[in-house]
């Protein structure tokens, strides 16, 4: 743990220090965040790439002081510098994929064009080395003993650290907050699209014994009937289904306890901030009207907490790059209250 004597949290952010403006090494900090600079795949509005570093520098702004969950920042949170070998191949991987996009948009037929035919075969295996970096990264930090927290870039990038989390334990449920269910399998020939990834994490990752969500308003056929073959293993709060009960009277305290009974003891949490009203970050990649507010959510995370379940990890993905820093702002403070969350739920 850092020496904290001479800091005074109540000052201005040092920007000479790490994320938030504390003064911890990876070495002295507990939760080590993974930035991870990653949109391939992304399927509308390009940007999130950038993203990490832009909360890096947007989370100075951050008050330290947590009235719910006071001073678990001291024990020490700390981001890796970004990867530019990663964003390196994530920004030639992406224009690829913007001309395969737009190739197989017009109707198009990949098998009769032998370019396109090897620049999805590129993207598949750019995809694939991604999870594989991700999984071995991740890992090397729990075997360490740190608790770990994902920064992305688009949400197909946790899908290693869940692989990793999966090492350490033998059942655990992903709640998911997300204006899109991710359960396209392939999604437009990409074998690991950011609209795969639950798809992804439920075939290759068996200790995910649940998939909770939170907030889906946008999906397709496929999606909806592959949650309905489950077996309950996938349990969806449609948005429209949460603003019906709400209108005719539910409260969002008995919405809240019936999303957490669906939960075992373990969760981890992947966090889309389309899954919010558009408002709070209206630059990320596939916005759609409706969503939840911010207060919401971290009611509902509270209550997990208070159930006396554990959170074991968290990502925060798909936020925008905007001109006045918006959308920043709001994941840094998404990041700081997941962060103590995180902290909170794993006391030594």
């Amino acid at each position: 743990m850092a020496d904290l004597t001479h800091f005074d949290p109540n000052s201005i952010g040092n920007t000479n220090f790490n994320i938030f403006g504390l003064p911890s090494t990876e070495e002295e900090a507990r939760l080590v965040i993974m930035p991870i600079p990653w949109e391939v795949t992304v399927s509308y509005r390009g940007g999130t790439a950038r993203a990490p570093d832009r909360i890096f520098n947007a989370s100075f702004q951050v008050d330290l002081f947590d009235a719910e969950f006071a001073d678990e920042w001291r024990k020490g949170i700390f981001m890796r510098d970004i990867n530019e070998k990663i964003l390196t191949k994530s920004d030639y991987l992406r224009k690829e994929a913007e001309l395969y996009i737009n190739f197989i948009s017009q109707g198009d037929d990949i098998n009769d064009n032998k370019f396109m035919c090897k620049t999805l075969k590129d993207i598949n295996a750019g995809s694939l080395f991604l999870n594989d970096w991700v999984y071995q990264q991740a890992k090397g930090l729990l075997d360490n003993g740190k608790l770990v927290a994902l920064l992305g870039g688009d949400h197909s990038t946790p899908l290693g650290f869940i692989k990793a989390l999966a090492d350490q334990h033998n059942e655990f449920a992903v709640l998911q907050i997300d204006a899109h269910c991710d359960l396209r399998k392939c999604y437009e020939g990409f074998d690991y699209s950011h609209a795969s990834i639950m798809y992804n994490v439920l075939e290759q990752v068996p200790q995910v014994k649940k998939l909770v969500q939170v907030g889906p308003r946008d999906y397709c056929q496929e999606e909806a009937e592959y949650i309905n073959a489950s077996n309950n293993r996938v349990k969806c709060f449609f948005d429209r289904e949460i603003k019906e009960a709400l209108y005719e009277g539910a409260t969002w305290k008995t919405i809240t306890q019936a999303i957490v009974d669906q939960l075992p003891a373990h969760v981890y949490i992947s966090f889309d901030v389309d899954g919010l009203d558009p408002k709070l970050c209206p630059c990320t990649g596939t916005p759609v009207y409706g969503g939840l507010e911010l207060e919401q959510v971290f009611y509902l995370f509270k209550n997990i907490i208070a159930s006396g379940r554990k959170i074991i990890g968290f990502d925060v993905n798909e936020t925008g790059v905007s001109n006045n820093e918006w959308d920043e702002n709001v994941a840094a403070r998404i990041l700081f209250k997941l962060s103590n969350m995180l902290l909170h739920c794993n006391a030594k």
